[in-house]
């Protein structure tokens, strides 16, 4: 058995026309998944009646489940509520017209959300509390001290588990062609099904993946590195 770098090197041009879908799904997730996670991590510090208690449960059950039965668990349940409020309201709109990729997006955003709560809660508790109490002395309000001393230290703290959660989600991408969404695994599986020459799509797609993941940390180091001299070489 021989490799045909040939083939290779053609299927890995070939990958690209994936690489929008597979930063979609990466970008979107991420950045709704922050969101989530900065709200539902606020929640459990403040310990907002109810809603803590929402949060508490919601981070345990999605870190204590696979991302696969999440993806799975919203594409099989989701249109069914679709088309239940579409009979019961009487919408036009039903789940057949719901794109699949936007079913991988709001799977991964809610998986992402419940590990980007935890980064974002080891962030703002490393906070020294003594800034904080300072700073309501001095008649900010909570928000106020969320802005501008809370957040700007926790995301110093939180950028490698931030960075590590975007790899996470990168990769994670993947799951997205078991809901038939083309991401780049999707299409090394096309690929290589046109004359079986599995490994070298799939060394093709992995290369691709460490290039995407190495072109992460990159970016990651010169936003720490941009971060540490504003603050003079100190991380906060």
């Amino acid at each position: 058995m021989s490799l045909d770098f040939g083939f290779m090197y053609t299927a890995f041009l070939g990958l690209f026309s994936a690489l929008p879908n597979t930063l979609i799904i990466t970008v979107v997730s991420v950045l709704a998944g922050l969101v989530i996670g900065i709200i539902t991590a606020l929640a459990r510090i403040y310990k907002v009646p109810v809603l803590s208690q929402i949060s508490h449960g919601y981070v345990t059950f999605i870190r204590g489940t696979p991302m696969l039965m999440h993806l799975l668990l919203i594409y099989f349940s989701l249109p069914l509520l679709i088309d239940a409020g579409a009979k019961h309201f009487g919408w036009s709109f039903h789940s057949k017209d719901v794109p699949y990729m936007v079913f991988a997006l709001i799977s991964f955003s809610i998986t992402s959300g419940a590990y980007m709560s935890e980064v974002v809660r080891s962030g703002i508790q490393s906070v020294n509390r003594g800034q904080i109490e300072a700073a309501y002395a001095v008649g900010m309000t909570t928000w106020q001290v969320l802005r501008r001393i809370v957040f700007p230290q926790a995301f110093v703290v939180s950028l490698p588990n931030l960075t590590n959660s975007v790899i996470g989600m990168l990769h994670g991408s993947t799951l997205a062609f078991t809901v038939s969404v083309t991401e780049i695994q999707a299409q090394a599986e096309i690929l290589a099904s046109t004359n079986w020459k599995y490994l070298e799509v799939y060394i093709a797609a992995a290369l691709l993946f460490w290039g995407l993941t190495v072109l992460i940390e990159r970016i990651s180091g010169l936003v720490e590195k941009k971060i540490n001299v504003f603050h003079g070489g100190r991380a906060s």
